[in-house]
């Protein structure tokens, strides 16, 4: 008898480890200007800023917004934006009822100030953090449920594709070497990492200067975990410059006709 409650006793801790929720936080940082596009002007009629222009009627930032939304793995979504966007931003939110579902914190100059400044606003609980570019709306969702787990045993996951051209390393215009495209990725969005990791890397970064040019970079100076890799999706594209905008409505309306074939 002593066993079978021994046995019981450890079933029952079992099922509680494995009820435990995550807290898993989403910053979206969204105060770029957005200039490879050739606009800056603020977003009124979905013609200016690549995360405001219209796909389909609604923004690029609504259509990534509703991405995470749809994930059971996300508890909360932080969208870093330009102050002078905040109220209209708000209303747009509303319109599209993610009101309960996205908080909104004031972006800075630089990519990495808008994220840093939206890590700062978040619960000491938060167990990970994902950090997603407002204008990559076709990440999937299991995708998103992949790099997550993964981050939540490793501490470090990004989502990453191997490249299909052949890649050179170049001094000016001469070509210096060759690099091997199976020891190569593509960095993708979202990239995860447990919340006190990615906070001592930013407070590194802080402090020697350092500018990186994805979350991953701070990160991978800490020389404390490696940064594990989960394959993305040529899909998961980063809306950049205009020609990007006839590609990006081509998958929206695939995703469309999936959806409606799915069951």
């Amino acid at each position: 008898m002593m066993e079978d409650r021994g046995a019981n006793t450890a079933d029952t801790f079992s099922k509680a480890v494995s009820n435990v929720v995550m807290k898993v936080s989403v910053i979206i940082p969204a105060a770029g200007l957005g200039t490879r596009m050739g606009r800056s002007a603020p977003e009124k009629v979905g013609i200016s800023r690549k995360q405001f222009m219209l796909l389909n009627n609604s923004p690029i930032l609504i259509h990534t917004v509703r991405k995470f939304v749809s994930s059971p793995s996300v508890t909360e979504i932080v969208v870093a934006l330009r102050e002078d966007d905040f109220a209209w931003a708000k209303e747009l939110f509303a319109a599209h009822g993610l009101t309960q579902s996205v908080q909104v914190v004031s972006g800075g100059e630089t990519r990495q100030q808008s994220v840093e400044n939206a890590l700062a606003t978040l619960q000491d609980d938060t167990d990970l953090v994902a950090v997603h570019d407002a204008v990559r709306p076709f990440i999937e969702r299991e995708t998103i449920e992949k790099v997550i787990a993964e981050a939540q045993e490793t501490g470090a996951a990004i989502v990453g594709i191997v490249p299909v051209d052949t890649v050179k390393q170049v001094h000016r215009n001469k070509v210096r070497a060759t690099l091997p495209r199976e020891r190569l990725i593509l960095t993708q969005t979202p990239q995860v990492f447990k919340l006190d990791l990615l906070r001592r890397a930013f407070e590194k970064a802080r402090e020697d200067l350092f500018i990186g040019t994805d979350e991953s970079s701070l990160v991978e100076r800490l020389e404390q975990v490696e940064v594990s890799v989960v394959l993305g999706s040529d899909r998961n594209i980063k809306i950049t410059r205009p020609g990007d905008m006839d590609l990006a409505r081509l998958y929206l309306t695939l995703e469309g006709t999936a959806a409606i074939g799915t069951p």
